[in-house]
């Protein structure tokens, strides 16, 4: 079926069908902010030499897709993107979070429990209450790259070619958040 065409004032005829993918000078991005991409969690953060008192935070995340409109005019789809984004929301919330690679800790995981050694100071978590992630420090930035690289390795996500840019944002509170961008692909030109 052949696009309505429509006159506007210059007289000329348009077609109301927006350019092919591809075909566009401009840039496309879909954005994600919902009132349950959100997760409560316990932390520290180590920093010169020394080590936070355990507090928490209600975390809020928002999610960032950049690129090509695919043959649907989507960049991708937004109830995909909330539903992956929420399933990673859900594994962090209600936990201690520990950042695994932080040279200034000591993380032991034994029968069912995790202990944590900053100099003098011993912290035990059940096991089953803690998430260890593959990072340096558990401050908003890590938190943001981390949460980019799980979307980033979800199926949906490597399978959609048309997608540039992701970006994550971790918002501890309110007014405080950390972002970080990450290019998926370069454009071809």
């Amino acid at each position: 079926m052949a696009p309505r065409m429509v006159r506007f004032n210059s007289g000329r005829r348009a077609s109301r069908r927006t350019s092919p993918p591809g075909n566009s000078v401009g840039k496309f991005a879909v954005r994600v902010t919902k009132d349950y991409l959100v997760f409560c969690a316990a932390h520290f953060i180590t920093f010169g030499g020394e080590c936070e008192t355990l507090h928490g935070h209600n975390y809020r995340v928002t999610v960032s897709l950049a690129g090509e409109v695919d043959d649907n005019y989507y960049v991708f789809d937004f109830v995909t993107l909330k539903n992956i984004a929420r399933e990673e929301c859900n594994r962090l919330d209600h936990r201690m979070l520990l950042p695994a690679n932080n040279p200034h800790l000591g993380i032991e995981v034994r029968d069912g429990t995790v202990t944590v050694r900053f100099r003098d100071r011993v912290y035990q978590f059940p096991e089953s209450d803690v998430v260890l992630l593959p990072i340096p420090n558990t401050t908003a930035e890590m938190l943001a790259r981390y949460l980019a690289g799980r979307l980033r390795s979800h199926p949906l996500l490597t399978g959609a070619r048309n997608l540039e840019v992701l970006e994550v944002e971790v918002e501890e509170s309110f007014g405080q958040s950390a972002r970080y961008r990450e290019i998926l692909r370069e454009k071809e030109r």
